[in-house]
């Protein structure tokens, strides 16, 4: 785990806030800012059909933010959601999701808080430094 991120503490208030009210189903959104900083987050609406095991970001939210962001707006950095039933590491299913774009992925759960990369060998654990 030598990769790090930085985390204002706002967004992981943000997440954590969110998860606890969206429990028992799984909250999510998007996250801002550069590769190894992340400056802002944004909750989204779960479209999944079992949000109580799976989320999917509301994708009206994700071309809004994707055409925000062409037009010189905040830059998408990641994603987050919460495992409110379950620990803060990645599931078979998000495993298996995880697009190797290398965008970040926030996970929420047992009160914890975990950062990972989606590359082509997998999800790498990061290590979060708040700030």
């Amino acid at each position: 785990m030598g990769m790090r991120v930085e985390i204002s503490r706002c967004v992981v208030e943000l997440i954590q806030r969110e998860a606890e009210a969206a429990a028992p189903l799984e909250a999510c959104g998007l996250l801002f800012g550069e590769e190894h900083l992340i400056s802002g987050a944004e909750p989204c609406a779960n479209v999944a059909e079992e949000p109580d095991t799976r989320f999917e970001i509301d994708p009206a939210a994700l071309f809004a933010a994707l055409r925000a962001e062409r037009a010189g707006g905040r830059r998408i950095a990641g994603y987050w959601h919460s495992h409110p039933s379950g620990e803060a590491s990645p599931s078979a299913t998000d495993v298996a999701m995880a697009q190797p774009d290398g965008k970040l992925w926030l996970i929420a759960g047992g009160g914890d808080l975990t950062a990972w990369r989606a590359t082509r060998a997998g999800l790498e654990r990061l290590k979060i430094e708040l700030r």
